[in-house]
């Protein structure tokens, strides 16, 4: 749980050197970071990579509540990623959110002003007679806010903490049973390719997953040609 990540440490201003030491040796001890930081900086973090995702998450799969079954058998993994955490429990989150009811809100306001001004752009498009009489702001608009989310997500830091990278992606189909991910591990070891990420998606109907395998740039070729060998079928 605690195995290389940021242990927050906030000092009250009364707080002794001995107990802030304490409680940094605890962090250590338990293999995590220690980060000093003042009670409002750790707030105003918290809020924007940890409370606000959370309320997004729940408010996107909110929708999903009245969505027909035929809407949700078209859902992919993008959907599943952004509302992976919106199953969290409600009595807990509300005493997070309480907690830190400012902060939140702060970064809540200024979504909610992302948020309009993508809804005026979108209501211009659709008031629109086709593509080509949309007002160039509007289009502006969209395209601007979806390369601000492209800076914003580049900006997570990567492996290790690192800055991030771009990796490369071979997809190959997993059969849905014991041992099979296992076997396709063990299959890129052999390959001599070193596995940075894996994430796994599940083909609707079918026995079947996806496992997305990135690797650094320059050996995804090597990789798909090895597991090909290896029998393991790849998608392209």
């Amino acid at each position: 749980l605690f195995v290389g990540r940021p242990w927050v440490v906030v000092s009250s201003g009364s707080s002794s050197t001995q107990a802030l030491l304490a409680v940094r040796a605890l962090a250590v001890d338990l293999g995590a970071q220690p980060v000093s930081m003042s009670a409002a900086d750790h707030d105003a973090a918290v809020a924007v990579v940890s409370h606000v995702p959370q309320v997004v998450a729940s408010l996107v799969a909110a929708r999903l509540r009245d969505a027909s079954d035929d809407a949700l058998g078209l859902a992919g993994q993008g959907l599943r990623d952004v509302t992976r955490i919106a199953s969290s429990d409600p009595a807990l989150w509300t005493s997070i959110l309480a907690a830190n009811a400012g902060a939140v809100r702060d970064v809540l306001v200024g979504l909610r002003g992302d948020l309009d001004g993508v809804i005026a752009a979108l209501g211009l498009a659709q008031a629109a007679t086709g593509p080509e009489t949309v007002e160039g702001g509007a289009l502006s608009t969209i395209a601007q806010t979806i390369a601000r989310g492209n800076t914003g997500v580049a900006r997570i830091p990567g492996k290790h903490g690192g800055a991030p990278r771009v990796y490369e992606v071979v997809t190959v189909l997993v059969p849905d049973s014991p041992g099979e991910l296992a076997r396709l591990l063990a299959d890129v070891g052999h390959a001599g390719v070193n596995l940075e990420d894996l994430q796994l998606e599940h083909a609707a109907g079918r026995p079947v997953g996806m496992a997305n395998v990135s690797v650094v740039p320059g050996r995804s070729e090597h990789l798909e040609a090895e597991l090909a060998a290896r029998g393991w079928s790849l998608v392209s």
